[in-house]
């Protein structure tokens, strides 16, 4: 079962372009249902039914989480089970256009509605917090400064960051070119703060931290090596934690920040849409749904 899992990786990868963290995504929940079925005497695909998607499923859902053994009453969130069905109706599309499996089990089931909770993001006064200029200006602090900048000022997503280059960047002009989900490229402008900041670490900081293994990517490390997407994150958090924002952040709430600004700045929904790198308008009009009253509301729920 194993290796026809890995075919499907294989195609994603290579014939859809998928992004990295999607492929692993599908690579965990996919695991997760052959060690289950194995653990039911299944061993290959073509003897899976329906009835044995669902049992998995009721599995998964009622299953206390990893990160609270204590406290059972917590479950598996509606999102994660919106992943689980979504990377088997992936993996079964694939079967059955590759005449793999003789059918698509997995169309029969229905995805659940995502984002019960909307997405959070930070206030504007957290944002002028984070932004703030540093005292001292070390290529590592103008490396975190151009990084929170383009962030704010793009919405790009922490993969997206990690992975830009140097011919991306188009700073005198005001824009740069990003390769986002599924290989798809987007022009994304940005304002003179990020490009003030972007032009500052180009100037001062990455030639410090260039070595002569160093990649083209924008951001470097100390070691100037790209940054590894936990090392990324774990920087974004100390600054977080030195603008004295008490409250968990999180990857994507900066992202959603940008997206909450751009529609309270009254930005319509398909600017906004090609500007995030939305493929699903749905995703969009979470932001543009919520009045400028509301969504601070929500920020802090």
């Amino acid at each position: 079962m194993q290796n026809l899992v890995e075919d499907f990786l294989q195609y994603m990868r290579h014939e859809r372009g998928q992004a990295e963290h999607t492929q692993k995504t599908y690579s965990l929940l996919l695991g997760k249902f052959v060690a289950w079925a194995a653990a039911q005497g299944l061993k290959d695909w073509r003897a899976v039914e329906l009835r044995h998607l669902i049992a998995f499923l009721e599995h998964e859902r009622m299953r206390p989480l990893a990160t609270a053994p204590d406290n059972p009453a917590r479950k598996l969130s509606t999102e994660s089970v919106y992943l689980e069905i979504a990377a088997l109706r992936a993996f079964y599309t694939f079967c059955e256009n590759e005449r793999l499996l003789p059918a698509n089990l997995a169309e029969n089931l229905s995805l659940p509605r995502r984002w019960k909770r909307l997405p959070k993001a930070l206030t504007d006064a957290e944002i002028k917090k984070l932004l703030a200029p540093m005292p001292q200006e070390t290529p590592a602090i103008l490396c975190d400064t151009a990084v929170l900048e383009v962030a704010y000022a793009s919405g790009l997503r922490l993969a997206e960051l990690r992975n830009l280059r140097l011919e991306q960047l188009h700073p005198e002009a005001g824009f740069l070119n990003v390769v986002g989900k599924g290989n798809k490229e987007r022009i994304v402008p940005l304002g003179r703060k990020a490009v003030d900041a972007l032009q500052r670490y180009l100037e001062a900081g990455r030639p410090k931290l260039v070595t002569p293994r160093s990649p083209a990517a924008v951001f470097l490390t100390r070691r100037g090596t790209p940054f590894a997407p936990v090392t990324l994150w774990s920087r974004i958090k100390k600054r977080v934690k030195l603008a004295g924002i008490g409250r968990n952040v999180t990857p994507h709430m900066l992202r959603h920040s940008t997206g909450f600004y751009l529609a309270n700045q009254g930005q319509d929904t398909r600017a906004i849409q090609g500007y995030m790198g939305h493929a699903n308008i749905k995703n969009t009009t979470l932001y543009t749904e919520l009045s400028s009253k509301r969504y601070e509301k929500f920020w802090k729920d």
